[in-house]
């Protein structure tokens, strides 16, 4: 084990918070305590199929140590290092605006707290590693195709510059597990996987949420002033206003994220008060997905196709509430209802500017001050939604129209074409409204004459040419339930670039393919995992 014994853990966490004073892991509701130490269930064969090198190399990790075998017993769990201390933490939430009381770790086992390169907190936390007391009836192992999913999509967001944990490693397991993927009484076995997932934190909103339902002000107080000083170190004062502070940067937090999710059309099909971070960091990749047609009703999560909760245009609105659950967490600790309401205003405040500051950047443009561009703003969205049209592929295009005065107007529009999906089925009509967005864009670039390659390369860096579609990830995973692991190496080189031309890999900036439109796995995934 010598080549990872030279990672340093400082638990913090564990070390400072109340624990359970409770052994092993029968499900239980746990009191007065933050989290529950229990070991991850040992495995049959583990086996590394894929890794994250930057993260690897963050923590320290040697590429020697990834490749031993000893990694790959570690991450999956069968063997513990010295200075470890595994535990699952306590926390609520609130499941499609019902509160659901206590969840908890239901199947992640966190192993610790390492100190990695820069000197920086990041907690190793094992999906899929054995029941918790937190896991109810269920067994607390994870899939293979759920964790290939997990995997990509957490390092995909993070090179797309979107705030998230990120994945170490994938390992699987050897082990079977019994799933009913679509919960329609067909349970199968499946091959069992785990990925060791790292954030400097996983405290989410459900953290506070469960303490402060319980009347448990002390516990409540004593994990507020833990993640203050352990994550917010700024805002540290020896009174409430700390509290609202807290809030507050929350807030600004989780809309920065929420507007990087609709700069790359991400949905994140559970959001959950306890699926939010407290970092306001894009946490628990389930039912995740990208827009293919730009259709802000969407949502991946089959749990979630009536009330459609979930869908893309309403995750503003959704994480706002989710915001107002925490601030009602955390009211005991303040005991004035106008701070915390100044707090949640900023949320809206911030959204707005972030959002508008986004846009413009997608449009190529320097703000949306101007009447003139916060229409064009408006108007590409009405345009998005007319005919089926791929939004990647369409923001990407849109830096190729041609803004000199010369372009006739059937060609200027051309390149904006190549997202839509049936370009045959279009009418006149339709096909005149992409064609005159693009006059009118290529008019207002003409008169801010920004030299186009500054221009080209503001919206090249903001749309991405590649994101990690739902297709992509299924037909990953097809080969990987066949002992195939090549499309995983090549999708997490793929994303690893996002925003660069890479003419070896021209296969995936392409139109979702038809027969992924309604496969299941493409269109839409349930929370089976």
């Amino acid at each position: 084990m010598t080549l990872l014994q030279k990672l340093r853990f400082d638990n913090r966490f564990t070390g400072s918070l109340p624990s359970d004073d409770v052994g092993g892991s029968v499900p239980r509701q746990v009191n007065g305590a933050c989290f529950s130490r229990v070991a991850p269930a040992n495995v049959a064969n583990p086996a590394l199929v894929s890794h994250s090198s930057e993260v690897a190399e963050l923590l320290g990790i040697s590429p020697e140590a990834v490749y031993d075998q000893s990694f790959a017993d570690v991450m999956s769990g069968n063997r513990l290092l010295e200075g470890m201390d595994s535990h699952a933490m306590c926390y609520g939430g609130h499941q499609f605006g019902n509160w659901a009381g206590q969840l908890g770790d239901g199947r992640a086992i966190a192993l610790g707290e390492v100190l990695d390169v820069n000197g920086d907190h990041q907690m190793l936390q094992l999906k899929g590693a054995g029941p918790t007391p937190y896991s109810r009836s269920a067994d607390g192992l994870a899939v293979l195709r759920s964790s290939v999913r997990e995997f990509l999509c957490s390092e995909a967001m993070h090179h797309l510059g979107v705030p998230t944990t990120r994945a170490l490693s994938l390992v699987t397991t050897g082990d079977k597990v019994v799933r009913d993927m679509l919960y329609n009484g067909n349970p199968q076995p499946e091959p069992g996987a785990i990925v060791c997932r790292v954030a400097p934190s996983f405290v989410r909103f459900g953290n506070f949420e469960i303490f402060a339902s319980r009347g448990d002000h002390e516990t409540l107080r004593t994990l507020a002033d833990f993640v203050v000083e352990s994550e917010f170190p700024h805002l540290n004062s020896p009174n409430a206003d700390k509290y609202v502070a807290l809030l507050r940067e929350v807030c600004e937090r989780t809309a920065e994220m929420v507007v990087h999710w609709l700069r790359i059309g991400f949905v994140h099909g559970v959001m959950n008060t306890d699926n939010m971070s407290i970092l306001g960091l894009t946490i628990d990749y389930g039912p995740y997905g990208w827009l293919d047609n730009y259709d802000p009703h969407w949502t991946p999560n089959t749990t979630d196709a009536q009330q459609r909760r979930y869908r893309f245009g309403n995750q503003p609105s959704v994480a706002h509430w989710n915001l107002l659950q925490l601030a009602n967490a955390l009211y005991p600790l303040v005991g004035e209802v106008e701070p915390l309401e100044e707090a949640l205003e900023h949320y809206s405040q911030h959204f707005e500017k972030s959002w508008s500051t986004m846009m413009a950047a997608k449009l190529g443009l320097p703000s949306l001050a101007d009447p003139r561009d916060s229409e064009l703003a408006e108007s590409v969205l009405t345009l998005l939604q007319s005919v089926e049209t791929d939004m990647t592929i369409f923001w990407r295009e849109l830096a190729n129209v041609d803004c000199s005065g010369s372009s006739e107007l059937l060609e200027r529009g051309s390149p904006l074409l190549r997202a839509v999906y049936n370009v045959n089925a279009m009418t006149v009509e339709q096909s005149k409204a992409f064609h005159d967005f693009a006059d009118g864009w290529a008019i207002r670039q003409r008169d801010l004459n920004v030299p186009i390659g500054e221009r080209t390369t503001l919206m090249n860096q903001t749309n991405p040419k590649y994101v990690l579609r739902n297709y992509m990830a299924q037909l990953a995973i097809d080969e990987a339930e066949q002992g195939d692991f090549g499309l995983i190496a090549e999708l997490l080189e793929l994303v690893r670039s996002p925003y660069a031309d890479q003419p070896d890999k021209e296969r995936f900036y392409s139109l979702r393919p038809e027969w992924a439109r309604t496969r299941v796995g493409c269109s839409q995934l349930s929370c089976s995992s």
